[in-house]
């Protein structure tokens, strides 16, 4: 599909697009029906924009850069560099949410893999990012599990199904929101570089 020089480059637009995604919070305004009383007001979508990203790598690189890209995000904050949310370091593997992050891995595998199987069309690349940020969840909520039955010292105290719910279930429509604009942006692109 791309040559390895550009997967190469979207690999690495990738793991920047992640990285500052990371720490930049996604916001939504109101309404326009309300912008002649109140004016055009923001409000959080209670997400930031790192999902959006990896999913927009899938969609503009393709499954193996978005792969790649998520991978080298991995790298980095394991071995130290602030690149999480909460820092970095190999004590993340412990924390109950950490699966989300190596869900990022196959979700934009996933994600690259739907959005060329057809000509880019806003349904083939809204469903693409669908089953990528699905995919990302799963991973997520397998972790959950898996880091609850081991009792690992990340596990909060807090019970399993109340992690779930603060980790997928509370975040969905902010990311669901983000996957929309990610749709829509990742569809321009597309057309504008003729693929």
């Amino acid at each position: 599909m791309f040559a390895a020089s550009n997967q190469l480059l979207w690999s690495m637009i990738g793991l920047l697009l992640t990285m500052g995604g990371t720490f930049l919070e996604a916001y939504g305004i109101t309404s326009p029906w309300s912008w002649s009383q109140h004016g055009i007001q923001t409000f959080s979508l209670g997400v930031t924009f790192q999902v959006g990203a990896v999913l927009l790598v899938g969609c503009l690189g393709g499954k193996n850069a978005g792969a790649l890209s998520q991978i080298a995000y991995l790298v980095m904050g394991l071995t130290l560099l602030p690149v999480f949310a909460d820092g970095g370091g190999i004590g993340y593997v412990k924390l109950s949410q950490f699966g989300y992050l190596l869900g990022f891995i196959p979700g934009a595998w996933i994600c690259g893999l739907f959005a060329f199987k057809a000509r880019p069309r806003l349904e083939t690349l809204g469903f693409s990012c669908i089953c990528g940020l699905l995919t990302l969840h799963l991973c997520g909520i397998s972790y959950l599990i898996i880091s609850y039955l081991f009792q690992w010292q990340g596990t909060e105290n807090i019970p399993l199904m109340q992690a779930i719910l603060r980790y997928s279930w509370f975040v969905l429509p902010g990311q669901l929101t983000v996957v929309c604009a990610v749709t829509v942006i990742a569809y321009v692109l597309r057309h504008l570089m003729f693929y």
